[in-house]
């Protein structure tokens, strides 16, 4: 029985650490917001990211309805986080993906180059 307990604590504490590992490995957040419409929405929402010490870079689609948030290496913006900084703001999240995609590669997707 008690080899049991250890064996499960032992795999609960694995599987944590990948998820906290696979969580830190994401190099930038993707985000669907509505209710993007001007250059001052993506001014604000780059202001108001670039606050957080884990932003490396911002890069906002209006037309795409879109936030793609650099992540600095190790560092990670929890979800949460991200969906309160965008609905203060007066956005509505759809949803957020984490990703290995850099913002330059997520622009680039985006704007068809």
């Amino acid at each position: 029985m008690i080899r049991s307990l250890l064996s499960l604590s032992a795999s609960v504490l694995l599987l944590g650490a990948t998820f906290a590992t696979s969580t830190l490995e994401a190099r930038s957040l993707r985000i669907e917001v509505n209710g993007l419409v001007c250059a001052f929405c993506a001014d604000g929402i780059t202001r108001a990211f670039k606050k957080d010490a884990a932003t490396a870079e911002v890069f906002v689609s209006l037309e795409n309805k879109l936030v793609a948030v650099g992540l600095k290496d190790g560092q990670d913006i929890a979800d949460a986080t991200a969906t309160k900084l965008l609905t203060d703001a007066g956005y509505t999240v759809v949803g957020i993906q984490r990703t290995d995609a850099t913002v330059a590669a997520i622009k680039a997707e985006v704007s068809g180059e």
